[in-house]
């Protein structure tokens, strides 16, 4: 089992929930961040809006997945999110020892799907 956590622009998530989706991966945690990268506050466009600043609005996903599905996921975000310009974003994989279902205590890839 993996966690793979992605750092995507925020006009880009509709993008990539729907690739996702299209690779049959349906759980996903999302929460809106600040941050920078190279970038430290080059100007940015968000909403029509102008943003610049030490932190740009960002979004973060979190996948639980098993290892299979694990190179679909990234595929699957970097083709949703990837326009080619600084500030597309990242992808991070890390090991995930251990997942349990609360409502059934299923334990381990079964309880992630």
């Amino acid at each position: 089992m993996k966690m793979i956590i992605a750092i995507i622009q925020p006009g880009k998530l509709d993008d990539v929930r729907d690739e996702l989706y299209k690779a049959d991966i349906n759980l996903m945690t999302v929460t809106e961040v600040l941050g920078h990268g190279r970038q430290k506050g080059v100007t940015e466009i968000y909403r029509g809006a102008r943003e610049m600043g030490n932190f740009l609005r960002k979004v973060r996903l979190e996948i639980a997945v098993n290892d299979t599905y694990v190179e679909a996921a990234v595929k699957a975000i970097v083709k949703g999110a990837k326009t080619g310009e600084t500030g597309d974003g990242k992808i991070f994989i890390l090991p995930l020892e251990q997942s349990i279902r609360i409502r059934t205590e299923e334990r381990g890839s079964i309880s992630i799907g």
